[in-house]
């Protein structure tokens, strides 16, 4: 069964910043889609057996800030 989970983002200020988190989020094993929000600084992922944690993971190596909203 399909998960979403939504993150917080900080840090993000142009669409190379929006770019670069969805290609991360997308690396994660399980995600099926990322969709980034420059305007409303978040991102919403979808797919199964998502770790909030590995997404976390993946967006701080980029050098943005996330959490769980």
């Amino acid at each position: 069964m399909a998960q979403t989970i939504e993150l917080s983002i900080d840090g993000m200020t142009c669409d190379h910043c929006v770019n670069a988190v969805t290609s991360a989020l997308k690396s994660v094993p399980g995600v099926a889609d990322a969709t980034v929000s420059l305007a409303g600084k978040f991102a919403r992922i979808t797919g199964e057996g998502l770790d909030a944690k590995k997404l976390i993971e993946a967006v701080r190596e980029e050098g943005y800030e996330a959490a769980v909203r």
